[in-house]
């Protein structure tokens, strides 16, 4: 078998684990794969072909990390359920910290950073770790 059929071998496999994990990021390593083929088919030298692939995947692969916009998932409602949902807060203590229940069972709360700790009803923003972020409403 020659070097172009193997580099499309082994491009098509990585489009295949890629349709498996979903991860994006091996579909730009295919890319390179193709690239090193096209490399091959110009009689590049074997050297040449895993610099073409390593070039071409790699900086793919980069730049499409850098495309990708980060995400706080603490603030997604998709992640977390809970946030937009309201609670009750009785009362502060002197810390800024307070304890809500909500969906039945005891929570640990902050309020948002910057706003004064007020009792009332409060809408959870965010989630860090398992303490919930209140802000009022």
């Amino acid at each position: 078998m020659d070097n172009p059929t193997l580099w499309l071998i082994v491009a098509g496999v990585l489009v295949m684990a890629e349709l498996l994990t979903g991860t994006f990021y091996l579909l730009m390593l295919s890319l390179g794969a193709t690239a090193a083929a096209l490399t091959a088919y110009a009689d590049g030298t074997l050297t040449w072909q895993i610099v073409t692939a390593a070039t071409v995947g790699g900086g793919a692969a980069v730049l499409w990390h850098l495309k990708k916009p980060l995400n706080n998932d603490a603030q997604d409602s998709n992640v977390h359920l809970d946030i937009g949902e309201t609670v009750t807060v009785d009362a502060w203590d002197t810390q800024g910290h307070t304890q809500v229940k909500h969906r039945g069972a005891q929570w640990a709360a902050v309020c948002v950073q910057g706003t004064t700790p007020e009792p009332g009803l409060h809408r959870i923003s965010e989630m860090q770790g398992n303490r919930l972020v209140l802000e009022k409403i």
